[in-house]
């Protein structure tokens, strides 16, 4: 082989896998390498889940939240309307009450047989 073929990319590449599989040095670098990147890897998707677990309780939360919100709103409503039927009926009592008694109610000269003076 000559100079020129080891400037070629192909021979170049193969060269230097070889050199790192043959070398101890090379092969320690690689195996650490391929550990500070696997635990590298590890850590991020620790993060990354517990970025994605804060996010779910943070929506859970909100809907919790407006779902109360809207059960709260529906209970006013419900009281409300339940205090203007009562307060509807008891006007409508008063009125009808009074002229039930009115027309009930005998005079005086009624009680005595009708004869008045």
């Amino acid at each position: 082989m000559a100079l020129e073929d080891f400037t070629d990319p192909e021979v170049a590449i193969v060269a230097a896998v070889a050199a790192a599989v043959f070398s101890p040095t090379v092969r320690g670098w690689i195996r650490r390498g391929a550990v500070y990147a696997t635990a590298g890897v590890l850590v991020a998707g620790d993060a990354i889940t517990s970025v994605a677990r804060g996010i779910g309780q943070n929506v859970q939360q909100a809907g919790a939240t407006a779902s109360n919100a809207a059960q709260n709103a529906m209970n006013q409503a419900k009281a409300s309307a339940s205090s203007a039927e009562t307060s509807a009926a008891s006007t409508g009592q008063s009125k009808t009450t009074g002229k039930t008694t009115a027309h009930h109610t005998k005079s005086s000269t009624e009680d005595q047989g009708g004869t008045a003076s």
